[in-house]
């Protein structure tokens, strides 16, 4: 499980150092770097990724929205690699996409590993630290643990 939050800096070649802690996770399986749902991107294991297209696969066609999730997440996946210094190199389109310059935060969340822009991040804990909206929001969800 991925957990946590890291700051790194992304070079000029366009190169993000993955967190230790998550390499030791991604066991040198091939992973797939997406753009995300909000404006970030997305890292997943390409078994996790095998998982995800086979559910796209049995959308319809026929359907809209089912066509512009599969165009999300099928034109923007691309394949990297972690190099010997635990680095993947995050695409120009990709890091254009999401507003990514010279400093990333790299999140866990579970299965999957966000990667935002600091200024995007900072958004997102404005929403995350808001407890009242927090409380309103997630009211409806089952999060017994019992």
């Amino acid at each position: 499980m991925f957990l946590g939050q890291f700051y790194h800096n992304i070079d000029e070649k366009g190169r993000l150092t993955v967190p230790a802690r998550f390499r030791e996770q991604l066991n040198a399986e091939q992973c797939i770097l997406m753009k995300g749902f909000d404006q970030n991107l997305i890292l997943i294991t390409a078994s996790i990724f095998d998982i995800l297209s086979q559910k796209l696969s049995v959308m319809s066609l026929t359907d809209r929205e089912s066509r512009l999730l599969k165009r999300l997440i099928f034109s923007t996946a691309n394949p990297v690699e972690l190099d010997r210094a635990g680095r993947i190199l995050v695409p120009q389109f990709l890091r254009a996409a999401v507003g990514l310059e010279s400093e990333a935060v790299v999140v866990g969340v579970g299965d999957y590993i966000e990667i935002w822009s600091a200024d995007e991040w900072s958004k997102q804990t404005e929403q995350i630290n808001d407890a009242q909206l927090n409380a309103d929001r997630f009211s409806a969800l089952d999060l017994a643990t019992r």
